[in-house]
């Protein structure tokens, strides 16, 4: 990817926001008080152009990875290529890789649009971040809308990366928890066993974690005692998952709000499945959610 444009700075209070439009429609960093509560882009990242560096990018038109690279829906299979040097499925879309257009930049608002048109891709899509910051928090309002010539399954979401400090704490409740297959790939859904869940604040698992958790509630309270601040996620019902990642050998973790379950759109009944959260778009139709992020002091 070639190197990104200029970032795009919003302030509110004792918060700060920076965008990289170029980099995949992303944010390079979200402060409060000075603090970092997403992991920053690096200056070596920003001059490679390597949106896996940045601090949150989004994923549309669909979350996570299509198994095979191909799913079947509307009497056809569409077909997908690799999209990530490290994997061998395609993963969160198309929209982190391609430059989003700045329409609207002021002091604590901005709107980022991006425009695809299939060619050998599946999708020809639209979509649209409004990023809102006020001295409460951070709002991302996203919209997808379908713009091929037939229904096609949809699905979108927010990938953010923060710092896996010693003492950071993450609490959320679902209802369902996804096995991880070979390949990242999720598989079947399993009833939340009591040693996996987040009701109440817990430190990050010692071990690999790769999993969605389904039936998410919308809330994700995350602390950093020692950085005497934490943030809490509150998410549009829209988004019904999250997805956690945390490699105990990474200095970072993600913790990733998505309309649709990872895996959804090569699971057995995953398209009608409202629990999956697959989105199925006519032509011409839009779907749309917002998440926020609100910082709080320790």
């Amino acid at each position: 990817m070639a190197a990104i444009s200029r970032d795009v700075a919003l302030r509110a209070g004792a918060l700060s926001v920076g965008l990289v439009p170029g980099l995949g429609g992303s944010v390079s960093h979200f402060r409060f008080a000075g603090i970092d509560l997403m992991r920053p882009l690096s200056d070596a990242d920003r001059l490679a152009g390597n949106v896996l560096g940045v601090a949150m990018f989004p994923m549309t038109p669909y979350a996570n990875r299509i198994a095979g690279n191909a799913f079947a829906f509307g009497g056809r299979t569409w077909r997908f290529a690799p999209n990530n040097t490290a994997e061998k499925y395609n993963v969160h879309g198309t929209g982190w890789h391609r430059p989003w257009t700045l329409k609207l930049a002021n002091a604590a608002e901005a709107v980022l649009t991006l425009a695809i048109k299939a060619s050998r891709e599946a999708y020809s899509y639209r979509a649209t971040q409004r990023f809102l910051l006020t001295e409460g928090g951070l709002t991302v309002a996203m919209s997808l809308t379908n713009a091929g010539p037939v229904a096609m399954p949809f699905g979108f979401g927010l990938h953010p990366w923060f710092e896996r400090d010693n003492d950071v704490t993450l609490q959320f409740s679902a209802k369902r928890y996804y096995l991880e297959e070979p390949d990242g790939v999720s598989g079947d859904p399993v009833t939340l066993p009591p040693e996996l869940d987040f009701a109440e604040a817990r430190p990050l698992p010692g071990g690999w974690r790769n999993n969605n958790y389904g039936g998410w509630e919308g809330v994700a309270p995350l602390r950093y005692p020692s950085r005497g601040a934490g943030l809490t996620i509150r998410a549009d019902a829209m988004f019904g998952h999250l997805m956690l990642y945390a490699d105990p050998t990474k200095p970072y973790f993600c913790v990733e709000q998505q309309s649709n379950a990872s895996g959804a759109f090569n699971r057995a009944g995953g398209f009608a499945d409202p629990d999956e959260g697959v989105i199925v778009l006519a032509p011409g139709e839009t779907a749309e959610g917002s998440v926020r992020f609100e910082p709080f002091r320790l």
